[in-house]
């Protein structure tokens, strides 16, 4: 069993800031690629941004420079640091972590959490 938990999400002004925070659990052997997506009503999902477990970071253009991704391995933990929020950046953020549960396959499985939702207002 694998889950992933999100949280932080709420409502915030634009150019405020927002830290969102997933946390996976479960019969954990490693964890590769960890990412943040984001969907908007009527819009197709869009990754945000990953990390690598070495800490290798992907950033999506119009995040990039305002936003910052980190892991902590030893917690299981992933973070979306957003900066100078525009209206824009509403949609549910979804976080994704490829998993390789123990007594199961090397290869890593993807898993989702449910999201949370970020509304920024004008």
């Amino acid at each position: 069993q694998v889950h992933l938990v999100e949280s932080g999400g709420g409502l915030a002004q634009a150019g405020g800031s927002l830290r969102l925070s997933c946390v996976v659990s479960g019969s954990i052997r490693a964890i590769d690629n960890m990412n943040w997506y984001r969907q908007a009503p009527g819009k197709e999902r869009e990754l945000v941004a990953s990390i690598t477990r070495s800490g290798r970071t992907h950033y999506r253009g119009s995040v990039e420079g305002r936003s910052t991704i980190s892991r902590d391995n030893a917690k299981n933990t992933v973070e979306l640091q957003l900066n100078s929020l525009e209206p824009s950046d509403t949609a549910v953020y979804t976080c994704s972590a490829h998993v390789a549960i123990v007594g199961g396959s090397w290869w890593p499985t993807e898993y989702w959490g449910q999201g949370t939702q970020v509304t920024v207002s004008s």
